[in-house]
């Protein structure tokens, strides 16, 4: 199974400025993220940057660091520089690992990859969760997904999908927001403009859809703890960590 894995890391997040460097258990926050993609199958495991403070750090942790434009609006634009410099072929199938998930499991990792993998008529997979909670399903936070039978998607949306969707009949999805790529559609993906779906849900892979890619979509193998996106999140996972 040959694949790569490329976590984008920024420095200036809004609600978190640094966030990628932020502690938690006496580790950066990115370290935690890229033991974890160093944990999984991925042939080689590269950060990519627009920041020299980040640059240092990953260094100093011991991974490769690759420096990319600060121009970039999306985490997918970054890592298609990055397939762009190392020259990987358009067939090569490399995974997206945010830096701010640092509790992901190296398994699911494996998965997503795998899958794209196993279906070579589809440009990308990613995974999902049932929703077990009606909050959960009424909320626009947490996004939506509904596949056909082979487990393509069908679309993704922030309003509840299925209509009168519920947690008792565990037939809503969340979309977990981890992808594989083939870097051809990358390459493809940076030059479509924004499509009005896109637009109107705030959902990037809407995009690939809109231009007739196929998004292979699975239940995730494993529990995926939410990513950090605040103080009370990044609270959170220190006191999680400080019971382990």
């Amino acid at each position: 199974m040959a694949f790569s894995v490329v976590i984008p890391a920024r420095y200036g997040a809004n609600r978190l400025p640094g966030k990628p460097l932020l502690d938690i258990a006496g580790k950066p926050m990115l370290q935690h993220a890229y033991e974890r993609a160093r944990a999984s199958d991925a042939e080689a495991v590269y950060i990519a940057t627009d920041d020299e403070r980040i640059k240092q750090v990953a260094e100093d942790f011991g991974a490769t660091v690759l420096m990319t434009s600060a121009e970039h609006r999306s985490g997918t634009d970054r890592i298609q520089e990055v397939a762009t410099a190392l020259q990987m072929p358009e067939e090569q199938v490399v995974v997206n690992v945010q830096a701010d998930e640092p509790l992901l499991p190296a398994q699911v990792i494996n998965q997503v990859a795998t899958n794209l993998l196993e279906h070579p008529e589809v440009g990308i997979a990613t995974l999902c969760e049932t929703i077990t909670s009606q909050e959960e399903i009424e909320d626009p936070n947490a996004v939506k997904v509904v596949m056909d039978s082979s487990g393509l998607a069908l679309y993704f949306s922030r309003s509840t999908i299925p209509h009168q969707a519920s947690a008792s009949a565990k037939n809503c999805f969340r979309h977990v927001g981890i992808y594989a790529y083939r870097v051809a559609i990358l390459n493809q993906f940076i030059h479509w403009p924004a499509s009005e779906l896109e637009i109107s849900e705030k959902l990037e892979q809407l995009r690939a859809l809109y231009n007739g890619v196929r998004i292979h979509v699975a239940v995730s193998s494993a529990k995926i703890p939410a990513g950090i996106d605040t103080e009370r999140d990044l609270e959170a996972v220190r006191a999680f960590m400080a019971t382990r």
